[in-house]
């Protein structure tokens, strides 16, 4: 009887362990699809020569949209941006929160992501560590400037920074918490 029962449980961890590296795959996956499409879309508006527009209404996306590349250097990131940040934009990469402005646009540009996929490592970052944002109307580089954590349910890290540009990072926290983690890790950064 011993012996079954930990025939069970030992399948089961397998199963846990299989379907959990099957998810990670599918978002990897997926990531990568976002990637290349982004960097496509990029190419063809450079090849197009396009001008910068510093409108929010002249930029406009669809929710699941991949709208340019988030660089992180010193986490050696190059991720796709998605507009939206709802669970099927997140699997595709960093998500853009609807309701804030882009880059050039002299306002709050907020990005949200997993911490265990997109956004590993983020912890790293320091104040003056380079985040550059690549999107159809230009490539804009921002510095590190603060950290912070704040409570899971607190939306006054969403707010207007006008006439000042903030970029904001967001992802869940602790980062090696398992579940719906408690809190979130914040990073802001400004135009250099």
């Amino acid at each position: 009887m011993l012996k079954k029962m930990a025939v069970i449980l030992l399948a089961s961890g397998l199963f846990f362990i299989g379907y959990a590296s099957l998810q990670l795959k599918s978002a990897q996956q997926s990531e990568k699809v976002a990637l290349a499409q982004a960097k496509e879309e990029l190419e063809q508006q450079k090849m197009k020569s396009f001008q910068p527009e510093s409108s929010h209404t002249e930029l406009s996306f669809q929710n699941g949209q991949t709208i340019g590349i988030l660089q992180i250097p010193i986490i050696q990131k190059e991720l796709p941006i998605v507009e939206g940040t709802d669970d099927d934009a997140l699997k595709q990469g960093v998500g853009h929160y609807t309701g804030t402005v882009y880059p050039g646009q002299k306002d709050q540009i907020l990005l949200s992501g997993h911490r265990d996929t997109v956004f590993t490592g983020l912890d790293k970052l320091q104040n003056g560590d380079t985040i550059i944002m690549e999107m159809q109307h230009g490539t804009f580089t921002y510095a590190v400037v603060d950290t912070e954590i704040v409570d899971a349910n607190d939306t006054t890290v969403i707010r207007s920074t006008a006439p000042e540009e903030m970029l904001t990072l967001s992802t869940c926290y602790p980062f090696r918490y398992i579940g719906n983690a408690p809190q979130r890790y914040i990073v802001y950064a400004i135009p250099k």
